[in-house]
């Protein structure tokens, strides 16, 4: 039985999981005609697997981790995973598109800084292991990680029109936690949000050296988590400027604030 005539009759089976990943929930849901097989279990394993190779190579929780190490200098850039080397490029690349608003070089006290690539690798994370849950023949994922999300599905499901498998996202209001203000339907691509309302003022602005406390948020949809969460942060914390080097550097993306 094809996944659309499941669809044309009744909704396809869902499923869930949840692991705490990275300081978080992150939780990954099937909807499709096989979400209780072996091949799914597989890939679900596979794709936490993807997680948590991600956050020991790059929690900054984990004395071992080799973006900790290479803070203390015990190794070069060279000497660690290829993984750093990569999310070193990644945020070299989004400082530059965003004009700045975006760094992996933060405060950590005492008037040092210290590369931390945390505000890029949970979106690169999800995006990573995402590609574990895209060939579940007849199979729609979303992966959702402390409220960022990627919505996918395997090659062959349409994205459009009946055969479809579309997901509902809620978006919070940030002056009220208890409210869905603004919802986002998607079959394909992610959702990012920055602001204070969960953790405060951790968000840095590098143009004037301060962390950013004011209240609201910024939504960002577009095709990969790691560039929507990136421009959700440099939208947050940066100017006019931020904005018009969105809307020429992020083909695909849009947002909203709240």
């Amino acid at each position: 039985m094809s996944l659309g005539a499941v669809s044309a009759h009744r909704p396809p089976a869902r499923r869930g999981w949840v692991e705490h990943i990275m300081g978080m929930p992150i939780s990954v849901h099937l909807k499709g005609a096989d979400v209780h097989g072996p091949d799914a279990a597989e890939a679900v394993s596979a794709a936490y697997a993807s997680l948590r190779e991600m956050d020991r190579v790059f929690s900054t929780y984990r004395p071992d981790s080799d973006v900790m190490r290479l803070r203390r200098e015990e190794v070069t850039l060279g000497g660690c995973s290829p993984l750093v080397r990569e999310a070193w490029r990644l945020g070299e690349e989004a400082q530059r598109v965003t004009h700045g608003a975006f760094t992996t070089l933060l405060p950590v006290g005492g008037g040092e800084f210290a590369f931390d690539p945390t505000g890029l690798v949970k979106g690169w994370a999800v995006d990573r292991a995402a590609a574990a849950l895209a060939q579940l023949p007849d199979t729609s994922f979303c992966i959702n990680a402390g409220g960022d999300l990627v919505v996918g599905a395997h090659p062959e499901l349409p994205q459009e029109g009946d055969g479809a498998i579309r997901w509902t996202v809620g978006i919070e209001d940030p002056r009220d936690r208890t409210v869905i203000a603004r919802t986002v339907e998607l079959t394909h691509g992610a959702v990012a949000t920055s602001g204070t309302a969960a953790r405060g003022a951790h968000l840095y602005d590098p143009a004037s050296g301060q962390m950013v406390g004011r209240s609201g948020s910024v939504t960002v949809i577009g095709p990969t988590l790691v560039w929507a969460d990136i421009w959700a942060t440099a939208l947050f914390v940066g100017s006019a400027a931020t904005q018009e080097a969105f809307q020429r550097s992020a083909p695909g993306y849009t947002f909203f604030r709240l």
